[in-house]
């Protein structure tokens, strides 16, 4: 059992984000707290995925700690840079790094270290706050930055030998750690290439109960058109295949079909100025309350990632397209596991095919046959439900913790 036990969480994002990693270590910490924890939590200032401190914390000093009862959260006011390139990113890491560590010196009591990776520093600075307090550290990953630096290709073919090194660092954290999860069964594969240490599939989860499938209720603002609703919500980013897109976006029948990006990231920009149709439409990131109903608001989703992009990811955001009751179409590489998902839940179209015209041909058909978009959408919740279930994955993770701490 981990009640009454004070736990030190380590992590770039945490709440008020409600997207993306920020909500999976925020409901991780939530967790411990209810299973009876106390925990300081060593983060950042919010900044994701607008890549802009949030207000009121862009105001705060550098130093800033937020205290109830039960969570003690630590903040550092990293540096954000407004357009992130690849020296940026790295001023980015070493400024939480340099903060975090100076915060986790506030903390003079853990039974027990967790870290989230990105950043592996983080997991860096885990393992000496684990080592100096002699507890166990468990290192969570939600994504290989290294190797998606490589892959997204943010990392530049004449830096090849830097991470070579970086490599070697990696290796020696978490061959340090008690056990290391990451979210996905290719991940996992990769993660035990790095290290002998013990590993443990955590993946990401759902609540399947706030996706409420209702036909009668209004569509949200965002999908108010008769057309037929593409969407894509969240992170606009490297790893997403834009320029594809871009084709994608002036094959499909405008008088048809309605497309519409929710979301923010480092693309985005890139992707107004470039697409700009009259049937393409953006909009600010909606609150997570109203997640749900923004995705059970469209007639589809659509994700397109890199051919390249493969087992360093596995993108949360396809969990709430499945959840949603909707069908999805997904394009990336023919060994990722978003592929596995799909084809076993029969919950939409992964494809490999990297034309225009496979893609198009899919949309068309889900138009003129509404039955068989409904019927995919159906099979997709279901397996989420089964699969993916908050719950479910958070108290097996629980129970795991406790087996660590004596």
């Amino acid at each position: 059992m981990i009640e009454g036990k004070t736990i030190t969480f380590i992590g770039l994002n945490y709440a008020p984000e409600d997207t993306a990693i920020g909500l999976y270590s925020t409901q991780m910490v939530d967790a411990l707290v209810a299973a009876g924890a106390y925990v300081n939590v060593v983060t950042a200032m919010p900044y994701y995925p607008q890549w802009k401190i949030q207000k009121p914390y862009d105001t705060a000093e550098n130093y800033l700690a937020e205290k109830n009862e039960t969570i003690n959260v630590y903040r550092y006011k990293q540096y954000v840079p407004a357009t992130p390139t690849f020296l940026k990113r790295v001023f980015h890491i070493l400024s939480f790094t340099y903060g975090s560590w100076r915060n986790l010196q506030k903390i003079k009591k853990t039974d027990l270290v967790i870290s989230i990776i990105p950043f592996t520093t983080s997991a860096y600075l885990g393992g000496r706050h684990a080592h100096k307090h002699q507890v166990p550290h468990w290192i969570h990953i939600q994504d290989f930055e290294f190797d998606a630096a490589l892959q997204s290709g943010v990392s530049g073919g004449s830096k090849k030998q830097v991470f070579k090194q970086l490599f070697k660092i990696e290796k020696s954290i978490l061959d340090k750690a008690s056990t290391v999860s990451t979210i996905s069964h290719l991940m996992i594969k990769k993660l035990q290439s790095k290290t002998k240490t013990s590993t443990y599939y955590l993946p990401n989860w759902i609540d399947p109960d706030s996706f409420q499938i209702d036909d009668s209720r209004e569509n949200h603002t965002y999908l108010q058109s008769k057309k037929f609703k593409l969407l894509y919500s969240g992170n606009v980013g490297d790893k997403q295949d834009w320029e594809f897109f871009l084709a994608f976006a002036k094959a499909i029948p405008s008088q048809h079909f309605e497309i519409i990006i929710v979301g923010a990231g480092s693309r985005m920009q890139w992707l107004k100025e470039n697409v700009q149709l009259d049937n393409v439409h953006y909009h600010d990131p909606v609150p997570y309350a109203d997640l749900p109903w923004l995705l059970s608001s469209a007639d589809a989703h659509f994700l397109f990632q890199k051919e390249d992009v493969i087992d360093t990811v596995m993108p949360s955001k396809l969990l709430g397209m499945m959840a949603s009751g909707k069908p999805s179409l997904v394009l990336g590489n023919a060994a990722s596991e978003v592929r596995n998902v799909l084809e076993d839940s029969s919950g939409g179209v992964y494809t490999s095919d990297y034309t225009v015209e496979g893609a198009v041909a899919t949309l068309l058909n889900w138009k003129e046959h509404p039955d068989v978009p409904h019927q995919v959408g159906m099979q997709a919740r279901s397996y989420v439900k089964k699969h993916f279930s908050r719950s479910q994955i958070l108290d097996q993770w629980i129970d795991q913790l406790a087996s660590l701490v004596p």
